[in-house]
């Protein structure tokens, strides 16, 4: 009989082909950023709100009814915008994210919640046939639950090095960059604490020899004479000379040199760096920056409905159209010139704006314009009166 009774797991490791070469690196400063501290990055912080609230701004659309109805209630916490752009956030921030369905007997889900990435560590099954989960939760009465399957946890990642088993953080290429910007934060800091700012020099000429103590004196009388004056001219004798100062601080070309680290970040997003407010491309119309940024959440949307799909064996879709025309002007301008083409007839337009909510259903019929009968004068020509004559003529002769 054992002496203890070990709980061992009954799934394999992943492995990590960066694991290896962290072993010859032990203090790990360039392979893990946390996302709490890239969030500190207005930049990053930026560019993750915008992408993980558009994300959340699109509707997930299910051909099934209970699919359908836990992706619009998925959890009893928050709103479902909350939940989603939570989780899209820790997507974009960590290269993965979890949440565990709870469901109940007849395998209906009821709830999702949310989980840490620290809270979930997963496995490979032995035989290689799918994954397994051990779950720490937060509340007492659950603890730890250990070998769930994977058809209970949404998995969501990204760049995946295993075949999809677990994701890649972008903020792992970002490392580098994170570094640099905050050695030039304190350096910058440094430069502005140390500046001098002066308004002038103020020389003592003809060998004038003034002790440390006497040159403070005489700057402080100075400048009492400047406020005395209530900044009238100045008047000096032939043993001073006032030159004002120009100064030119460097602390701007500090600033700029590192303004390169915003489009690094914006490049391993895949989005344009004018998201982070930056210049960007001068030379690129508005439609041209729009339809990049519509390919980039298209990308993240890819990732996002095929673990959906998987999980509730449903078709989903997410429509990104409310997140980038939040206000349907450019969905309407496109049906007009459909319509004005010929594609359309004026009823299939109508009906596929109001289909997208940008007209009222029970919008009236539109009025039909009012045509006024104007009165017509009839002219003879000349042919009709010769003849009228000669048909006279006719009967006078018969006469």
């Amino acid at each position: 009989m054992p002496l203890f009774n070990q709980k061992i797991s009954p799934g394999l490791t992943i492995p990590d082909d960066t694991d290896i070469l962290h072993f010859l690196n032990p203090d790990g400063s360039d392979k893990y950023v946390d996302a709490r501290t890239a969030l500190k990055n207005s930049d990053i912080y930026s560019i993750v709100f915008q992408l993980s609230a558009d994300l959340a701004n699109g509707k997930l659309k299910a051909d099934a009814p209970r699919a359908q109805g836990i992706l619009n209630n998925p959890t009893e916490t928050s709103n479902a915008h909350a939940f989603w752009q939570s989780m899209f956030a820790q997507l974009l921030l960590g290269g993965e994210c979890f949440a565990y369905r709870w469901r109940n007997q007849n395998g209906t889900d009821m709830t999702w919640e949310y989980l840490r990435p620290s809270q979930v560590t997963p496995f490979l099954l032995e035989d290689g046939s799918g994954l397994i989960y051990n779950i720490n939760f937060d509340e007492p009465e659950i603890g730890v639950l250990e070998a769930v399957p994977q058809s209970d946890v949404i998995h969501m990642r990204l760049l995946s090095q295993n075949g999809g088993k677990t994701g890649i953080s972008p903020l792992s290429a970002l490392a580098n960059e994170l570094q640099i910007k905050d050695q030039s934060n304190k350096l910058t800091l440094s430069a502005l604490g140390r500046s001098i700012l002066a308004p002038g020099i103020l020389s003592i000429k003809h060998g004038g020899l003034l002790s440390d103590a006497e040159k403070a004196s005489r700057s402080r009388k100075f400048m009492k004479q400047t406020s005395d004056s209530e900044n009238g001219p100045i008047v000096l004798d032939d043993l001073e000379d006032y030159t004002p100062l120009e100064v030119k601080s460097n602390v701007a070309q500090l600033l700029n040199q590192v303004n390169w680290t915003g489009a690094q970040i914006a490049k391993v997003y895949g989005v344009s760096d004018t998201i982070i407010n930056g210049q960007g491309d001068q030379q690129s119309s508005i439609q041209m920056m729009g339809n990049a940024y519509v390919k980039s959440l298209s990308r993240y949307a890819q990732a996002i409905t095929g673990e959906l799909n998987n999980k509730l064996n449903a078709d989903i879709t997410l429509d990104l159209r409310s997140s980038i025309d939040p206000l349907g002007d450019n969905y309407a301008s496109t049906i007009a010139n459909l319509q004005k083409n010929g594609t359309l007839g004026a009823n299939q337009a109508t009906w596929l704006l109001q289909q997208a909510n940008y007209l009222p259903d029970d919008m009236p019929e539109k009025e039909q314009p009012k045509t006024q009968v104007q009165p017509v004068q009839v002219v003879s020509s000349d042919d009709d009166k010769q003849s009228t004559e000669g048909g006279e003529n006719d009967d006078t002769d018969q006469d």
